[in-house]
């Protein structure tokens, strides 16, 4: 079994931390549909921005999610670390530090990934961290800062002396970004050189895809990040796979509009209206992007200003037969 610091995970399965994606009701949803751990969107260790909306929404915790992981990022030691305590004391039970993130807006602040080019700097951040605070502390990384530059192994190294519990690392570079090809040599690489819990991370958008990584890297298990949107059953599929290697059947078309339904109110809840209904927007898409008539319902959906009315519209979808034998009949809003 799986285990990080003191707690035990069901599976080897964890949701990877998205900014603007992993709130607390996408979390929820995907803790209840199998996901062994779920991770908080990213939160600034910058101090002046706890009491902002964007950060009050993220810092907002579950009960029955546990362990409650929270992300943190920044660049300097002593913030990071007196942002790993601030959230520890509003109830976080596992810290996880960025160094994987690779958007400029991230980046421009020596932060995110662009860590991985000062090793001296990465040490000195975990390091603080890990002694600021007496709960796990996990790591997200890429396998450096260039195709050229894969120093993975040796921040994975960094890493376990300074007592990070366990890593999650995605297969390409900063410099990829999510574009190319996915490399797993260099997890398998990190995995054989170390003793903590390796995640596997990128494109693994299947149960057999998760299985095929961890056969060829060793890893602990997968961290599974964009092919979740829209599909929060995936992270249990996968896990159920690699428990008996067999893989439940995608929810039937009726169960996922009941799904994006509960999903979409909880979303209103959370929001309030005015954001609510415009993140729905975002998450529908995602439900609904391998359907036939996805331009069509995503524009009739996307069109619609009020939070009644978006729920109104999936209760047509989820009631007309006509839409589900025709996906691209346009359901009437």
């Amino acid at each position: 079994m799986l285990q990080i610091g003191p707690y035990k995970l069901p599976n080897r399965v964890a949701l990877a931390p998205m900014a603007g994606v992993t709130d607390l009701p996408f979390r929820r949803l995907c803790a209840q549909m199998g996901a062994g751990l779920v991770v908080a969107e990213m939160i600034s260790s910058n101090p002046r921005l706890r009491d902002s909306a964007k950060t009050l929404w993220r810092s907002r915790h579950d009960a029955e999610i546990q362990p409650r992981s929270v992300q943190i990022a920044g660049s300097e030691p002593q913030a990071m670390a007196a942002a790993a305590a601030y959230n520890v004391a509003r109830g976080a039970q596992i810290i996880d530090i960025n160094m994987g993130c690779p958007a400029k807006k991230v980046c421009r602040r020596a932060a995110g990934s662009a860590l991985l080019a000062d090793e001296r700097l990465v040490q000195e951040i975990l390091t603080a961290v890990v002694k600021a605070v007496d709960v796990p502390v996990t790591l997200k990384i890429r396998t450096g800062s260039a195709p050229d530059a894969r120093n993975g192994v040796s921040i994975a190294r960094i890493a376990e002396d300074a007592g990070i519990a366990a890593l999650a690392v995605h297969g390409r570079s900063r410099a990829c970004a999510f574009r190319g090809q996915v490399e797993y040599d260099t997890i398998a690489a990190i995995v054989a050189a170390t003793r903590f819990p390796v995640f596997a991370n990128g494109d693994i958008d299947s149960p057999a895809r998760a299985a095929a990584v961890i056969a060829h890297t060793g890893a602990a298990g997968v961290m599974i990040g964009r092919a979740a949107q829209g599909r929060p059953w995936l992270c249990g599929q996968i896990a159920a796979h690699l428990a008996t290697g067999v893989t439940p059947p995608e929810p039937s078309p009726d169960e996922q509009l009941a799904i994006m339904r509960t999903h979409v109110e909880a979303l209103h809840a959370f929001y309030g209206e005015f954001m609510g209904l415009r993140i729905a927007r975002k998450h529908v898409g995602w439900y609904l992007q391998d359907s036939p008539g996805y331009m069509q319902q995503r524009r009739a959906f996307n069109s619609l200003e009020s939070a009644a009315d978006q729920l109104v519209y999936l209760q047509k979808m989820a009631g007309n037969t006509a839409y589900q034998n025709n996906p691209d009949k346009e359901i009437a809003a």
